[in-house]
C-alpha cells in the first residue's frame, strides 16, 4: 500500500493495521491472513515513475487530493524472501 499525501501524514507503521481491518470480509475473511505488508507514504506533490500504472492509480493522482493505492496479490510463499 502507498499512502500518496498532502500536508502532515502519520507514520507509515500507523497507516497498516486500520487498512487492513477495513479489508477485512472485502478482500480476506480476516486481516490474519496476510502474510506479507509493503507499506509507504509519498507526499502527492513528487515526481514518480510508475510502471504499469493502472486506470485507478492515473485517477488518484488526477483527483489532486491525497489518497491510498493498494495492491493486494497472492503470497509467493516458497520463495527468496527479501532482506
Amino acid at each position: 500500500m502507498t499512502y500518496y499525501y498532502e500536508g502532515d501524514s502519520p507514520d507509515v507503521d500507523n497507516i497498516i493495521k486500520p487498512i487492513q481491518d477495513a479489508l477485512n470480509g472485502v478482500v480476506f475473511v480476516d486481516d490474519a491472513q496476510v502474510a506479507e505488508t509493503k507499506a509507504r507514504k509519498r507526499p502527492l506533490d513528487g515526481s514518480y515513475q510508475i510502471k504499469g500504472a493502472s486506470g485507478v492509480l492515473l485517477q488518484g493522482f488526477a483527483g489532486g487530493v491525497g489518497f491510498l493505492h493498494i495492491r493486494v496479490e497472492a503470497s509467493k510463499h516458497n520463495v527468496v524472501l527479501d532482506s
